[in-house]
């Protein structure tokens, strides 16, 4: 059985967590079942892995990796198709 990783909304933020059901895996908008808005993904020990833009579920503007460390490491751009 496979179970299903955890997830709530609070202030209309979704509030996404990694498999032990306390860390942040992810937090953004959601427009109906869509990613919207900005994002952050984060790893386990709770340092920011990636941000960026959607746009109704497509990955739009800049979208910036970071290290292990936090800090910023590669910069990307999404066009909207």
């Amino acid at each position: 059985m496979v179970n299903k990783k955890k997830s709530e909304v609070i202030d209309g933020y979704t509030i996404k967590y990694h498999a032990d059901g306390e860390s942040v895996s992810a937090k953004g908008k959601v427009n109906g079942v869509q990613p919207d808005g900005y994002w952050e993904w984060y790893r386990k020990d709770g340092t920011i892995k990636r941000s960026g833009y959607f746009d109704n579920g497509e990955a739009i503007g800049e979208w910036i990796t970071y290290d292990s460390n936090g800090e910023k490491y590669k910069t990307t751009s999404q066009d909207k198709k």
